[in-house]
């Protein structure tokens, strides 16, 4: 199902916006900033040796440190510019352009469920309206039925949380946790910021 408008990434920032993500976190990464903390988490949600899909993966900075955790990662992002920086800078993983909301990885090769799903950088925040629902069930098609999607985005912009349940409830997933930081603060409602736990609703 192809979105009826282009993403917000793509609509709503000024030309040269992706040179300027790819660079800003180049140069964060040279002065020593901690760019890992939400690849921490997810790394102590799964197995060793876990399939982990980077969803709207930017430049790849969280693939690249679950990558050399031992994981096994794809990453996906609808930017070309991204990916061909993300495939630059950390090789290893498999980085690969498509558009979420239409993502069927069997087709590219890679026919295997995910141990995780991790969905951060205000991915959601960025993809085209009306959207969220459909790529949550496309991300939920690509997952273990024992594995965890999690969603971090910040509240206050295009997409709210009441919305972002909405498009959870319209899909077999369901909430099991949620903080406020990547760091596991609790939640709280008047936080900005929203990490999301997703699991298989039980049957």
């Amino acid at each position: 199902m192809a979105p009826t408008t282009p993403p917000r990434w793509f609509t709503d920032t000024e030309p040269g916006h992706s040179q300027w993500y790819i660079e800003r976190f180049r140069t964060m990464a040279r002065e020593g900033a901690d760019l890992g903390g939400e690849a921490r988490l997810i790394d102590a949600m799964v197995p060793r040796h876990a399939r982990i899909l980077d969803a709207g993966c930017g430049p790849g900075r969280i693939g690249a440190v679950l990558h050399a955790a031992g994981h096994t990662v794809v990453g996906v992002d609808v930017d070309p510019e991204l990916i061909a920086a993300a495939a630059a800078d950390h090789p290893g993983p498999r980085w690969l352009v498509g558009d979420l909301s239409e993502l069927d990885l069997t087709a590219r090769d890679e026919p295997e469920p995910f141990d995780a799903i991790v969905c951060a950088g205000n991915v959601m925040v960025f993809l085209a309206p009306g959207t969220e629902a459909q790529v949550l069930r496309r991300l939920s098609a690509h997952l273990a039925s024992d594995g965890v999607l999690v969603v971090g985005f910040h509240t206050n912009r295009d997409l709210s949380l009441t919305d972002f349940d909405a498009a959870v409830a319209d899909t077999d997933l369901f909430v099991e946790h949620r903080f406020a930081t990547w760091d596991l603060r609790a939640w709280h409602a008047g936080a900005d910021f929203a990490v999301t736990v997703l699991r298989h609703s039980p049957t």
